[in-house]
């Protein structure tokens, strides 16, 4: 799929339409600049698949875990990662390899070797416009 431009509501949808199609076990990589929209994807894609707790940043914490409709979904930001070792006892292998899982990275390429391999990329970019961004997904 090419480049779209997307402001939020699309975003939302896109999101929501791309959780309808989402097969577990499944792991999404969404990259782009802070402030891209990368969690305010992730809360589309959690809500697409039965997410009914509020989906917040893990900035901090790292991960969180929500229950969907027959689906776990963990929510990984490595943000505030200083090296990827600091990724090593996240137990993202464990998550990756659960059969019914579905795990949103963001800020994948600071997770470095202990990146699962992913099963989708989505990236997000900013544009001319402050209230759209470009979305590929490869």
């Amino acid at each position: 799929m090419g480049a779209r431009r997307v402001d939020e509501a699309a975003l939302a949808a896109f999101g929501a339409g791309f959780a309808r199609d989402l097969r577990p076990p499944a792991v999404v990589a969404i990259a782009g600049e802070l402030g891209a929209g990368k969690t305010t994807l992730v809360r589309a894609i959690a809500r697409g698949l039965g997410v009914t707790q509020s989906v917040t940043s893990p900035t901090f914490a790292l991960v969180h875990r929500y229950d969907g409709e027959g689906v776990t979904v963990y929510h990984v930001d490595g943000y505030r990662l200083r090296s990827p070792a600091e990724a090593a006892d996240l137990g993202l292998d464990e998550m990756a390899a659960e059969r019914n899982a579905v795990v949103l990275v963001e800020w994948p390429e600071r997770l470095g070797e202990w990146m699962p391999t992913p099963t989708h990329t989505i990236h997000l970019a900013y544009t001319d416009e402050p209230d759209f961004r470009t979305l590929e997904l490869a």
